[in-house]
């Protein structure tokens, strides 16, 4: 495995750097002082949509591949990169951003031809920012995704939807909702099945916004479906991809194993951007000179940079078109610890001043929690871990 940068991704990364200097950590400092996301309207939407966010990668059959946007990468090792630089500005502001978002994943894998055209099209060369979701935890649980509760059941042509989803990420402002449900629960991860579920859709309904101690640059929106008819032609992958086994679970984790390595890289730029804080300060207040601080600061740099070589492991698997669950799972569990460590011994360092809630280290401490829950929390990842090891399916 060679993690070297080629020039293209350092051209990439360093583009990414000065919009983060420039425009993303001002946006999520202003969303964080405000205590809500950025209206879909404000001027940083638009600022952002001209450098190139908000795209998807598809393109219809024979186009020319799309240039790469700040973003977004043509592998795993160069997304992990880049998430990891863009959560050290702001990771909030880098979910509240324009885009497909994490439906994006699914449709790719489990869509249809037509589905990918229909869904992810308007995403090629957006006139306005625009966006879409994806919903998987309820109100009763998120880790256990095999235990959904909404339920999905055939009417004619349509499907009908019944339950909740909660913590969905841009939901509320979401052209369209990638949502799954179950046809049974009895059937476990059998009964899956995954609807795109568009703006305006009858029964599609009661959006609350989520409050959090961190990351208020992005809705974390709660909804529910109460009689929700969705079209048949809106399953995703039509009924011939349920004939799989799980098929629909199966659509599940590869959008989780694709992008816990991003997530373990996010929570390693929360952390990296803490410590370099934390250097700053003890040069500032002369505590240069303490060794065992510096041994701390090192110490904790050690762990981060651990961490983001599992993150790059897995992702170089999934790059291989290699099974990744185990070091997916891995990365998760190491790297958000390590990166909350970072930012406790940070907030040691800033001292009394950070119980004001008027530093950058403040926020970064509030806002790396969540990368211990997001897209499994790290019990779950040493669950999938364990099983594997007494070799039990997952």
């Amino acid at each position: 495995m060679d993690f070297s940068l080629s020039t293209e991704q350092a051209a990439q990364i360093a583009r990414l750097r000065a919009l983060g200097r420039d425009h993303m950590r001002p946006a999520g400092w202003r969303a964080d002082r405000a205590g809500a996301p950025l209206p879909a309207d404000d001027p940083f939407f638009t600022r952002m949509l001209a450098e190139g966010f908000g795209r998807t990668r598809w393109r219809p059959p024979g186009a020319q591949a799309a240039a790469a946007a700040p973003n977004k990468a043509g592998s795993a090792v160069t997304q992990v990169l880049l998430a990891e630089e863009g959560a050290y500005w702001d990771r909030g502001i880098g979910v509240a951003l324009p885009g497909p978002g994490l439906g994006e994943p699914p449709i790719l894998s489990m869509g249809t031809p037509e589905q990918q055209q229909r869904f992810l099209a308007p995403f090629v060369d957006p006139a306005r920012p625009i966006w879409g979701a994806f919903a998987m935890t309820e109100p009763s649980g998120g880790s256990d995704v095999a235990n959904i509760k909404t339920r999905a059941r055939r009417d004619g042509n349509h499907w009908v939807l019944d339950g909740a989803k909660s913590f969905s990420g841009n939901s509320g402002r979401a052209e369209w909702i990638v949502v799954f449900a179950t046809i049974d629960p009895a059937l476990g991860r059998a009964g899956h099945r995954a609807f795109v579920v568009e703006r305006g859709t009858p029964g599609l309904t009661d959006f609350r916004m989520e409050k959090k101690m961190g990351l208020k640059a992005y809705e974390s929106t709660s909804f529910f479906l109460t009689g929700c008819r969705v079209p048949q032609a809106n399953l995703l992958g039509g009924e011939a991809y349920y004939g799989q086994r799980a098929g629909g679970f199966k659509g599940a984790m590869n959008t989780f194993n694709a992008g816990r390595p991003a997530i373990a890289g996010m929570a390693v730029g929360i952390g990296r951007a803490a410590l370099d804080e934390a250097a700053e300060l003890m040069r500032e207040q002369g505590l240069w000179s303490d060794q065992r601080l510096r041994d701390r600061l090192e110490r904790h740099r050690r762990k981060l940079k651990g961490a983001l070589l599992l993150a790059l492991q897995a992702a170089w698997l999934a790059d291989q078109r290699q099974p990744n669950m185990l070091e997916a799972s891995a990365a998760k569990a190491v790297a958000p610890p390590a990166a909350f460590d970072a930012t406790a011994f940070a907030m040691e360092v800033l001292g009394l001043a950070g119980g004001a809630g008027e530093h950058l280290i403040e926020k970064l401490f509030r806002d790396v929690k969540a990368l211990d829950i997001v897209e499994g929390t790290g019990q779950i990842q040493r669950v999938v871990m364990a099983r594997q090891l007494v070799g039990l399916p997952n």
